[in-house]
């Protein structure tokens, strides 16, 4: 082939998610059931457009001054506000202070890209790191080398006992140079479902402390994961308390529902009030230069939620809905893993949390799920627990069992 001007572009690995969904949806076979797609699903394996969402929106349909418009820079107030009060607190002394911005963004993925560049320009020391917990959310590590930080990753999981290494992962805290940058999830760890203790956050954040890392929280679950919307924001508001300058990413996709109208905030947190404008000029301008403003539609679908008292508490109450049945789908294929006598032990599947499971079973048992159960879920046995239901519960623990059992 003759040289271009594109032909010497090499060939990007595929994205995980991506390339499984493709193979999904080519799957004809009446018995599949996906499980890799990381939305939640209802009973009867649809989506669910949340009540509130729908109000929203016929507000929004029904307002003779709605139209079109750019919004700001910064986003909607109304949501980039309600945001704030959602992810640290009602009488958060941060915000009371006025010693944090929030922008709007392209739901959580713009959030971390936006964070990612603005920590590239103005981190210090100028060699830090971005540390990633081992594992993590597929796309982390693709952002952060994108906006170019060397990125390196801290132990999290232990895949003998699929329960958290604790002390793996304050020792490589300890061990890392100071003044680090350490992404953590805030509540629902993607992909494992494993989430520190209170007491254990209380360590983390010593240790962060002690050595001056800086701390990026992604929070891509809030209410989704405990059902409860101050407990899931537990360790942000920690941190913040204990006086952490740091960033926030947050997304309304999971808890709203609102996956395709990529709505999201980041959050920054400082020290003092006098480098806001600072702050908020520079996050501003690199809005400007990727998204120039952020979509509008989904920004005030979420305002309207969050500033109605009505619609507010009723979405609180979704959020127990979606939490719980989650919850119960986690313990019906522990039970029916266990009725059924599948070798080793399911009882991580019950205690891990939020929408993914972390299951333990191995590529080569992944492949087999796939190409003779039509079972689909990532490449590390991650499964969506929001895809289970009554229909295909029963059929999901019997070609686990199965692929189990002939391993």
């Amino acid at each position: 082939m003759a040289r271009t001007y594109f032909s010497t572009v090499p060939q990007a690995p595929p994205d995980g998610i991506l390339k499984l969904s493709v193979l999904s949806r080519a799957d004809s076979d009446p018995s599949k059931v996906d499980l890799g797609v990381g939305a939640y699903r209802d009973d009867n394996g649809k989506p669910w457009v949340l009540p509130v969402v729908r109000e929203a929106e016929r507000r929004l349909n029904e307002d003779p001054n709605y139209n079109h418009e750019y919004m700001g820079v910064g986003g909607l107030p109304a949501l980039t506000d309600g945001a704030q009060q959602l992810i640290f607190g009602n009488n958060s002394p941060a915000i009371g202070q006025g010693r944090v911005y929030t922008i709007q963004t392209i739901s959580g993925t713009g959030a971390n890209m936006v964070a990612a560049v603005f920590l590239k320009q103005f981190k210090h020391p100028a060699d830090a790191a971005v540390y990633i917990s081992k594992p993590t959310w597929g796309n982390h590590r693709s952002i952060f080398e994108t906006a170019g930080h060397q990125v390196l990753e801290y132990r999290y999981c232990n895949y003998e006992t699929l329960t958290l290494d604790i002390d793996g992962m304050l020792d490589d805290m300890r061990s890392a140079p100071k003044g680090q940058i350490f992404v953590l999830h805030a509540c629902a760890h993607n992909p494992t479902g494993i989430d520190p203790t209170e007491e254990q956050w209380q360590q983390i954040a010593d240790v962060m402390s002690e050595r001056g890392h800086f701390p990026f929280f992604d929070c891509a679950y809030q209410g989704f994961a405990t059902g409860d919307v101050d407990r899931d924001a537990y360790a942000i508001r920690l941190f913040v308390d204990r006086g952490f300058e740091l960033l926030v990413a947050e997304s309304f996709a999971k808890n709203m529902g609102l996956y395709g109208e990529r709505t999201g905030c980041l959050h920054a947190v400082c020290q003092s009030s006098e480098v806001i404008p600072q702050v908020s000029s520079q996050l501003n301008r690199l809005s400007r230069a990727t998204i120039s403003t952020a979509s509008a539609y989904g920004a005030k679908i979420a305002a309207t939620v969050l500033q109605d008292p009505r619609l507010y508490e009723e979405w609180l109450q979704s959020m127990q809905d979606m939490s719980q049945r989650i919850k119960t789908m986690r313990d019906a294929l522990r039970d029916k893993l266990v009725a059924l006598g599948t070798p080793g032990s399911w009882d991580h599947v019950s205690q891990q949390i939020g929408m993914f499971s972390f299951t333990g079973l191995s590529k080569l048992q992944v492949d087999t799920l796939r190409n003779q159960y039509h079972l689909y879920m990532t490449d590390d046995g991650r499964i969506s627990v929001a895809g289970l239901n009554s229909h295909n519960i029963d059929y999901v623990a019997q070609s686990i069992d199965a692929v189990v059992r002939s391993s």
